[in-house]
């Protein structure tokens, strides 16, 4: 694919200046298709949303423990400067990092369980694919086309570039946003014979990977370092028992890696000897355990970008690299030194005792939220998705406008919704 079928948007757009205003035009002219992409993203109503939406931690009221939205300002800060220095256009991967949550729901991953449920019968729910429909259909830009933004930066957001299928519960698309898919999957070139259908290609382009590595360093690093501000996470126990460090492992190896238990722990005790980990162990909140905390999460954070240009580099060589060019490679220490991390707010955040009942909580308001939509629908909804609703062609598709009005809701909104509905 060209650059400037890269640069290409699904819907043509007119000049926006006044044909007589040429300082503005040429102000204009100035920008990268990439550049507006990523203004269209920060400005749109889903991106300020997630300012209400769950990270790990509940959204907390001082603001101070991370949501959806300052989770995705530090994915784009790290992808930007990790796209930057394998020769990625830093504009591209940064929308990228912007927008990849924008379709998460209320309530977190628990929350996108609860949709998945209610949306079985016509074709689940997933973050990822919704995340696809809130910039192509769902945000008001041009009719027809959400934020139409271009066709790198779509192809970019797609951490799982393929359809539904069994045996997976990771997606891209829904499909009856097939039509968009493919057009932005239309460029990625094929090794020997083209595939019939090159929306089933699963390769990602780079900047997708920066983007993808970018969030998993981020939501590993930050979740521990929320934990620890939470008190939640404390070190002693992985420092003094064995079990506990295997518990751990076991945890890991069940959900986010493929490594055995046995070298997730051996790779566990070369993380807990680091001296920026040991310096948190006694964490109490004062000015010095604050310094020690970020110390350590910056030093992982850069660690882990480090690691994977390097060895990027190492196998794909200098130069700039970009879209279908390269894979990221990201070595195995620091793969599993994140699934770690990943592990450890698993195990003391997100697992916490007394967290099951709020969970079932939360997945019961999604459901009966759905529920009362169903029967009351178009009646309550938002003034964006009320004609959508009237003008679906069949019951199918009015509960998919439904299971976007849910999802498009903040936390504190999905609660004031069921108030309204249930009392």
């Amino acid at each position: 694919m060209s650059a400037t079928g890269d640069a290409e948007r699904f819907v043509a757009e007119p000049g926006k200046h006044d044909p007589a205003d040429r300082q503005a035009i040429a102000a204009d002219a100035d920008r990268s298709p990439y550049a507006r992409d990523r203004a269209r993203v920060l400005h749109c109503a889903a991106f300020r949303r997630l300012a209400a939406k769950t990270q790990v931690h509940t959204a907390s009221p001082d603001g101070f423990l991370r949501t959806r939205l300052t989770h995705s300002l530090e994915v784009a800060q790290i992808a930007r400067e990790m796209g930057a220095l394998l020769g990625c256009d830093p504009d591209l991967v940064d929308t990228a990092g912007l927008a990849h949550d924008l379709g998460h729901p209320p309530f977190g991953h628990n929350g996108e369980d609860a949709l998945h449920e209610a949306a079985e019968a016509i074709g689940g729910f997933e973050g990822n694919a919704q995340t696809l429909r809130v910039l192509t259909r769902l945000e008001a830009k041009v009719p027809g086309a959400g934020l139409n933004l271009s066709r790198a930066s779509l192809d970019a957001t797609c951490k799982y570039p393929w359809p539904r299928r069994p045996g997976t519960r990771k997606f891209g698309v829904y499909a009856d946003d097939g039509e968009i898919f493919r057009w932005l999957r239309a460029g990625v070139p094929t090794p020997g014979p083209r595939a019939a259908d090159p929306a089933q290609d699963q390769r990602r382009c780079l900047e997708a990977q920066v983007m993808d590595w970018a969030d998993d360093v981020a939501y590993s690093v930050h979740d521990v370092e929320d934990g620890f501000h939470s008190g939640f996470i404390a070190l002693q126990p992985l420092l003094a028992d064995a079990d506990e460090r295997y518990g751990l492992c076991k945890d890991v190896a069940e959900v986010y890696s493929t490594e055995p238990v046995d070298d997730l722990h051996e790779v566990l005790l070369e993380l807990l000897a680091e001296p920026a980990l040991t310096a948190v162990a006694r964490f109490d909140g004062g000015q010095a355990s604050l310094v020690a905390l970020k110390r350590f999460a910056s030093l992982l954070i850069g660690r882990f970008v480090a690691a994977a240009v390097a060895e990027t580099r190492a196998v794909f060589g200098a130069g700039p690299l970009r879209r279908y060019a390269a894979d990221l490679v990201v070595p195995r220490r620091e793969r599993a030194q994140c699934a770690l991390l990943k592990g450890i707010a698993f195990r003391y955040v997100v697992r916490r005792p007394g967290s099951d009942q709020r969970y079932a909580q939360e997945r019961e308001i999604l459901r009966e939220l759905v529920a009362g939509l169903v029967v009351s629908a178009p009646t309550g909804l938002d003034p964006v998705f009320a004609p959508l609703w009237r003008a679906a062609p069949d019951d199918a598709a009015r509960t998919r406008v439904i299971i976007d009005q849910v999802a498009s809701l903040t936390d504190p909104a999905a609660l004031a919704w069921h108030r309204r509905l249930y009392g």
